[in-house]
């Protein structure tokens, strides 16, 4: 069998394991299936495997379950899917009656916990036709080697929403989103440590109470596990406005800032070259995409044509999918109007480290410039809020009027509803930072975002326990102390056995950003022992999470991502 084409960290893991649970739990030698997807395992096979992968393992064709399809009575089928009403529907229509079932048979597949009311269903409908039934606990996307999403952006609204009718939305997406989280962690074969930040809200300590509840039934039902009790790995659930910064700085690392300034969709970049419209896929089986993403700007740029000179002077071809030529053209498009002010308002000190005295004087130059958006305008606004942590009504009225932003204001007012002060009652005091002076290469990339503390400090064991606080019993080899670890060995190897293969599980609820998946990577180079895997409920662009922020005071439909609607 033909290896995965990918063989970076998290990606393989669930290659691996779909692999192992799935398609050789039902291959027979020189059987072809055809395999029904929905719009979940579609993207989820879509990031770890390739179609010459399923090929590989007897799949011949693959075909999306809601849509309407020809019946193919001599094959088996192969049902990949969620356990939705939807999914389960669908695959209801395959089966109706012996004389129309589209397939020969069934071998069905669900991604997490199937509820006994569709299973039921199932059983009543066509128990006859199905050959197997299995639930194989990935209810995730493994975006990179190192970061996972839930692919739930909806629960950004659920989670923070003020309407009181959103409440039931919000505890159903909490429920689904511990029950995905506990597959990350079982997929990994880890039964961490949880812990959560206390404060401003509490949906982290909510959401860190189901994780632990559902972790301990898991490795209580799941009789194959040899896992019984906790791991040596820690498992930390935060709210969206603990660094609210990062989130709206622009930033000059090559991927966030491509996210952020190009219309890349679903990682494709679409671009046109002598006459032909092309398209580049950025993605992590590119070594070359690897090897560039976390670099600052100012570097790539030099690094490019270079690599130009590079290639066509052995005349090799680029290996993988982005041509440098795609990279390029990339670099072209990129607004280079791109200033230091914004970076000063985030700090709250300029280039030479001064304390910056007078931020609205830093901020006015931009509000005036006529080169830039609304967009623009309003990330500028918020990181001067930021970095003064809150403003009075007066203020901020004077400079919604001022800059002809009143349809937008939502954008800014609605942050207090993730616990971010903008007119606060009274003035808050701003949660100290690391002194990373002394990293600092490029002037204009002096922000680093909050996580990198965060992961610091747990790898460290430097978290405040009471702003930290685990909601289960702390992994001997974490709880601070080393106590138990100490009275068998030497300090020094108390060290490195905590540190040895053990893993840092991070989920954000409400979004992560580019720069923050790129703080991961960081922090396991440097704590090589320690692999950070960091996740969230989806990938953050600052334009869309103000669309978001805006939307949050007003009613929703309700969304279809809840499970069984």
């Amino acid at each position: 069998m033909a290896p995965p084409v990918t063989e970076r960290g998290l990606k393989s893991v669930v290659w691996q394991k779909i692999k192992a649970t799935v398609f050789d739990d039902c291959k027979k030698e020189g059987e072809w299936k055809i395999m029904l997807l929905d719009e979940f395992t579609t993207k989820l096979l879509a990031s770890c495997c390739k179609m010459t992968d399923l090929l590989a393992e007897g799949i011949t064709v693959v075909e999306n379950i809601y849509k309407n399809r020809e019946p193919v009575r001599q094959m088996k089928a192969l049902y990949f899917i969620s356990p939705t009403s939807k999914s389960v529907e669908c695959f209801l229509r395959d089966f109706g009656s012996k004389s129309e079932n589209r397939y020969k048979a069934a071998y069905i597949y669900f991604t997490d916990f199937c509820p006994d009311n569709l299973f039921n269903k199932i059983k009543a409908s066509c128990s006859k036709s199905i050959r197997r039934c299995k639930e194989i606990n990935i209810s995730f996307i493994p975006l990179e080697s190192q970061v996972y999403t839930l692919d739930v952006p909806d629960a950004f609204y659920y989670c923070y929403s003020p309407d009181p009718s959103s409440a039931n939305g919000k505890d159903t997406i909490m429920e689904a989103m511990a029950e995905q989280i506990v597959t990350v962690c079982a997929t990994l074969d880890e039964n961490p440590g949880v812990r959560y930040k206390s404060k401003p809200l509490d949906n982290a300590s909510k959401l860190a109470q189901l994780v632990e509840k559902k972790l301990e039934n898991y490795y209580k039902i799941d009789e194959k596990s040899p896992i019984k009790g906790k791991t040596h790995s820690q498992l930390i659930i935060i709210d969206r406005g603990f660094d609210p910064v990062s989130t709206v700085l622009h930033e000059l690392t090559f991927q966030a800032m491509a996210y952020d300034l190009l219309p890349i969709e679903n990682d494709t970049y679409k671009y046109k070259t002598d006459g032909k419209e092309k398209e580049a896929i950025l993605e992590e089986d590119d070594d070359l995409w690897v090897r560039i993403r976390h670099r600052h700007i100012a570097v790539v740029l030099e690094e490019i044509p270079k690599l130009m000179k590079e290639i066509s002077s052995t005349k090799k071809a680029t290996e993988g999918k982005t041509s440098l030529s795609a990279l390029a053209q990339l670099m072209k498009k990129m607004p280079h109007f791109r200033k230091q002010i914004t970076k000063d308002l985030a700090l709250g000190t300029d280039a030479e480290g001064q304390k910056v005295k007078d931020a609205m004087r830093v901020l006015l130059p931009v509000l005036l410039n006529k080169n830039h958006d609304n967009y623009d305008k309003i990330r500028a606004i918020l990181l001067y809020i930021f970095s003064i942590n809150g403003t009075t009504e007066e203020n901020l009225d004077r400079l919604i009027q001022n800059v002809k932003i009143e349809d937008e204001s939502d954008m800014i007012r609605n942050w207090s509803y993730l616990g971010v002060p903008i007119v606060p009652p009274a003035q808050q005091g701003k949660p100290l930072r690391k002194d990373r002076s002394a990293e600092e290469t490029f002037q204009l990339s002096r922000w680093t975002p909050f996580i990198k503390d965060i992961l610091e400090d747990a790898i460290d064991n430097r978290l405040d326990s009471k702003e930290w606080p685990y909601c289960s019993q702390c992994p001997a080899v974490w709880n601070g102390s080393g106590a138990v670890s100490a009275r068998q060995k030497p300090r020094a190897n108390y060290l490195e056995d905590r540190k040895n293969g053990s893993k840092l599980i991070v989920f954000v609820i409400g979004g992560i950003t580019y720069s923050e998946m790129r703080c991961a990577y960081e922090v396991s180079q440097a704590y090589k022992s320690c692999e950070v895997i960091i996740g969230s409920t989806h990938i953050l662009t600052p334009k869309k999470l103000l669309d978001d922020i805006k939307m949050l005071n007003k009613p929703k439909d309700k969304a279809s991502f809840i499970k069984d609607e």
